[in-house]
């Protein structure tokens, strides 16, 4: 690169590896510097042609069932072998590795929503980021939660709930639909300030049995979260603690 910033700032960018001071400065660097814009685009574009390639299969349920049995059946076999055999003094250390290598297949094999947590949340930023293009924030544009609300009737098969908090600062702008890991979800528009705020809702599923959690990636804040048997999660490049306050106002 020809500009003074090098690769490893704009991975470090891409990533959300970057201090809030540094993210700024990077952005406002990235407004005038081309080779920046372009290098960003190239790892975007990368990204997403990974992702499209379904290069990776998840383990079925049954699968990681049997597998932990088989591997917690060879532990208890190896503590029987090391007590059997404690007249060889490298008995005990193969037992405690063997232990240990065992104890960690099964933490990888057990938490798989870690991993698709991480992956979802990457999807409902890259949704945010997408709606920002001139013509793709809204599907139905209105103010009133009673014209949003219907306007979902017959193309999900869910309804979500559609609130207006204008009172409170968070203006409803209208609604759209859009895919995340392969299914459709009901995405809200709201207006904070400046900022646009995505709340994505969708019926939970029990095959993802996610984590409440929520995070910064590349200058965006996300929150998301389960109610009963719906989950949502909320995308915006607003401060997180807009993002707090509009969840609590949910939860009301």
């Amino acid at each position: 690169m020809n500009c003074e910033l090098t690769k490893t700032t704009v991975h470090g960018y891409f990533d959300g590896e970057l201090d809030a001071v540094r993210s700024t400065e990077f952005e406002s660097h990235l407004e005038s510097c081309l080779e920046c814009q372009a290098e960003l685009k190239e790892i975007e574009s990368l990204r997403a042609l990974l992702h499209n390639s379904n290069l990776y299969e998840h383990a079925s349920p049954q699968f990681r069932e049997r597998l932990r049995k088989q591997l917690a059946q060879a532990t208890g076999a190896e503590r029987v072998d090391a007590v059997s055999s404690r007249k060889w003094f490298l008995a005990p250390a193969f037992s405690v590795l063997a232990a240990a290598a065992a104890a960690l297949m099964i933490v990888l094999l057990l938490s798989p929503s870690r991993t698709q947590s991480a992956r979802i949340s990457a999807e409902l930023i890259d949704a945010h980021v997408r709606s920002l293009q001139p013509g793709h924030l809204t599907d139905v544009q209105s103010t009133d939660q009673h014209t949003v609300k219907p306007w979902f009737d017959g193309k999900l098969d869910f309804i979500p709930p559609v609130s207006d908090y204008s009172e409170q600062g968070f203006s409803l702008l209208g609604g759209r639909l859009d895919v995340v890991d392969g299914h459709n979800v009901a995405a809200l528009v709201y207006a904070r300030r400046k900022h646009f705020v995505n709340l994505f809702i969708w019926p939970a599923r029990e095959s993802e049995g996610l984590p409440d959690n929520s995070g910064s990636r590349r200058g965006y804040n996300w929150s998301a979260w389960q109610s009963g048997d719906m989950r949502f999660c909320l995308v915006s490049d607003a401060a997180a603690t807009d993002l707090r306050e509009l969840k609590g106002l949910m939860h009301r």
